[in-house]
């Protein structure tokens, strides 16, 4: 088994095509479409020899505060559950058939209540009844389960003050037994390592509690050679280690790893031209209209400026997870085969002018600005507050309006921000998300090839929840 988080195509790689994120899928409400990108990331997956992906998540995010809020479909549990099965069987193919060469174990993640924190804090604790906590985070991994997912990983955060992966309750009388679970839970990174006396290389409790496979990093020999003695001093039964043994066999059985080496999938198969295309209409599809004064759609013939900090970054418009963790230190270089915002416009329009910080030489009839989040991820990308703090878009967009300037603003983020000052300088706002390489996706729309479709997937914060601008749902069309 060879396992990588390929979490918006296969992402660790130089080259790969970068999908928008699952909160932009989200938006775009579309889970067949969703269902297509998990194929694609297969079949890149496959190529470069993998065969186990530690996604879909199957979060349902509270609180956007939360770092990993794009990691997730969006608020309502049903949405999420809508994706799941879809999502789990482009990675793996019909549950009745074994895994083809060009399919990949899913991973269901993160098992149980991951985006219900409190305050959004990565890997803190969701305090909440038994009965909300099936009700707003299991649904998802019914969905999954009936679609045949092969593993499900535990969570960092813990239940009511008891972490994820020492709760023996959840992982094995739900999960495994109620639920009917057959494959294995994998733990995440050290998470063991969290639980009250354990240490990285000696965790009992949580082998107890139902992980078949540690996700250990650092200490992996050591944390064999002591599992190995507590079975032997019948610390750990013999059934329990029966049991972890027989989980991971049936998924190497289903990926026919048991047969010998699994036939080979051709390297030309790693993002194709057909994955960019793919890539391409699920940004057309991500992109969530907030306001449009009639700066939309550009006529192709106007003259355009396209700025802001953002415009030419394909970096910012991938964010985290992005060929390193984080996402950071990438540069357009880094992404061969993609295109940015910036140069898709540039491509599209027959006067475009490319600045970013608002100047210009001949006064534009429209300016693009485009700005958003730097890339971030699990723990950096935890806020306290939703408020953007980038003051040089805000700046740019006044600028222009005072010279009786048209602006279209387009927000790159992992997750809705209070930018009410921002819309107001505006005369069209666009929630993109983190549409990933494919930037003349977002110029399709602009420019009316393609009308907009998507729809908020979580409420639009305002300064309190009395104010909220856009409710979940929230999204305007040309037509």
């Amino acid at each position: 088994l060879i396992g990588v988080d390929a979490v918006h195509g296969h992402n660790n790689l130089v080259g790969a095509v970068i999908f928008p994120h699952n909160i932009g899928l989200g938006a775009a409400r579309d889970p067949e479409l969703a269902g297509r990108i998990a194929s694609a990331t297969a079949e890149s997956m496959a190529a470069t020899g993998m065969n186990w992906n530690f996604a879909p998540t199957l979060a349902v995010p509270r609180d956007a505060r939360w770092g990993r809020t794009y990691e997730g479909f969006g608020g309502d549990p049903a949405l999420v559950a809508s994706y799941a099965g879809p999502v789990v069987r482009g990675y793996q193919g019909d549950p009745g058939q074994p895994v083809a060469p060009d399919r990949v174990a899913a991973t269901a993640k993160h098992f149980l209540g991951d985006g219900g924190t409190d305050q959004g804090t990565d890997q803190g604790d969701t305090r909440l009844g038994e009965a909300e906590l099936i009700e707003v985070h299991a649904q998802a991994y019914r969905a999954a389960i009936d679609a045949g997912v092969l593993t499900v990983m535990a969570s960092f955060s813990a239940w009511n003050g008891e972490k994820m992966h020492g709760n023996r309750s959840l992982l094995t009388d739900v999960l495994k037994s109620r639920m009917g679970f057959q494959g294995l839970v994998v733990g995440d990174w050290n998470g063991h390592e969290q639980l009250p006396g354990c240490r990285a290389d000696s965790c009992p409790e949580a082998f107890h509690a139902g992980i078949d496979i540690f996700m250990a990093p650092t200490a992996w020999k050591g944390l064999f050679d002591n599992l190995l003695e507590q079975v032997e001093s019948g610390e750990i039964r013999m059934e329990r280690l029966d049991d972890a043994v027989r989980r991971i066999l049936r998924v190497k059985a289903k990926l026919g790893l048991l047969d010998g080496a699994r036939p080979p999938v051709d390297a030309s198969r790693f993002s194709t031209p057909e994955h960019r295309a793919l890539a391409r209409e699920a940004v057309q599809k991500s992109l969530v209209l907030l306001k449009n004064e009639g700066a939309l759609p550009i006529d192709p013939a106007a003259r355009v400026l396209v700025t802001g900090p953002a415009a030419d970054d394909i970096a910012t418009a991938c964010g985290g997870w992005t060929i390193t963790w984080q996402g950071d230190r990438n540069t357009n270089e880094h992404f061969p085969n993609g295109q940015s915002i910036a140069s898709a416009l540039d491509e599209a329009l027959e006067r475009a002018e490319i600045s970013t910080d608002g100047t210009f030489t001949t006064k534009p009839d429209v300016a693009v600005v485009v700005f958003g989040e730097s890339p971030y991820t699990e723990g950096k990308g935890d806020v306290k507050n939703l408020e953007y703090g980038p003051r040089d878009p805000l700046r740019i967009l006044r600028a222009l309006q005072d010279q009786g300037i048209r602006t279209v603003a387009v927000l790159l983020s992992g997750r809705p921000l209070q930018v009410e000052a921002e819309i107001a300088a505006s005369d069209a706002f666009v929630a993109a998300w983190l549409p990933g390489s494919e930037g003349g996706g977002v110029a399709d729309v602009l420019l009316g090839k393609a009308d907009f479709s998507g729809r908020l997937p979580h409420p639009w914060p305002g300064k309190t929840e009395l104010d909220r601008p856009f409710e979940a749902d929230h999204g305007l069309r040309y037509r």
